[in-house]
């Protein structure tokens, strides 16, 4: 998207400002500011994919945590509710970073609707057209979210968190965010994926397009997936963390524990298993049903 911001004066600015901003904290504050206007409108992102796959983006990471640095906490105004005699004059006041206000969203120009009732996103996060926002939710900033996904009730999109095309978050669906060490890969989901409710994707865990993660799923870097169909398993690794294929049905499963005390006492623990992959032929949501019978 072309934005009248020189992208590279713009790294350079930032970069500029990491070992200190005491000579110049206007400057470092404008380019904050930059920076947020970039990443709002979609012409920078914080992870990436390249030919070696998703990779943070350090210096996008590097300006987020500038904001923190350089603003001041203050109290922002309150918004009122509107004439409804039914919200009795109430009004939400908040209080946080005033380098970090709420995303202004413009309907004709983002297509996006965040419906009301207690949900906010950050400045700073991208929402492609078509986004909906079902109360309450939460978009961190540096969080990108394309055009056709759903966010439902409860759910969480986690700073620099990266969300594909038509992607549905089921309400309580948490995605971890991230924003330290700046090198760190965040949450990864890809195109056309399915989170369950109440299931939970975190520590740089990529879920790969079309697949599906039934209701209560988690998903960390110290998570085994157990493949049934491909009779593998998928762990993070030194530097690689989590990924699970595209297409993959992901249900929660459970192994037994090690010991004779756990064999005795009947214990398992938490195992979350791949029970089929989806074809072109295949919904999500016939997908996971045919899954969990």
């Amino acid at each position: 998207m072309s934005i009248d911001i020189d992208l590279a004066d713009l790294r350079t600015r930032i970069e500029g400002f990491l070992p200190g901003f005491d000579h110049d904290r206007e400057g470092a504050r404008q380019a904050v500011a930059d920076l947020l206007f970039a990443l709002d409108r979609g012409a920078v992102r914080s992870a990436e994919k390249g030919e070696d796959g998703w990779r943070a983006v350090p210096w996008v990471k590097s300006g987020i945590l500038l904001a923190f640095r350089t603003g001041v906490t203050r109290s922002f105004e309150p918004w009122a509710r509107g004439d409804n005699p039914a919200f009795g004059g109430a009004t939400f006041l908040f209080a946080d970073r005033d380098t970090l206000p709420l995303k202004f969203i413009d309907t004709d120009r983002d297509g996006v609707r965040v419906v009301p009732g207690g949900s906010s996103v950050r400045a700073g996060a991208f929402m492609g057209r078509g986004v909906v926002v079902m109360p309450p939710a939460y978009v961190n900033v540096g969080a990108w979210v394309d055009e056709g996904t759903m966010i439902d009730s409860h759910a969480l999109v986690g700073s620099c968190a990266q969300v594909g095309k038509r992607v549905h978050l089921s309400a309580g669906a948490q995605l971890g965010g991230v924003l330290e060490p700046i090198g760190l890969r965040p949450v990864i989901i890809e195109d056309d994926v399915t989170i369950g409710g109440n299931a939970g994707v975190f520590e740089g865990t990529l879920v790969g397009e079309r697949a599906v993660l039934a209701p209560g799923v988690q998903l960390t870097a110290s998570t085994t997936v157990y493949d049934l169909i491909r009779e593998t398993t998928y762990r993070a690794t030194e530097g690689e963390p989590l990924s699970i294929p595209a297409g993959a049905v992901v249900v929660p499963g459970s192994r037994p524990a090690r010991g004779d005390f756990a064999t005795e006492a009947g214990l398992s623990l938490y195992a979350p298993v791949i029970v089929k992959y989806r074809d072109e032929k295949t919904d999500a949501a016939t997908a996971l049903e045919d899954a969990l019978r």
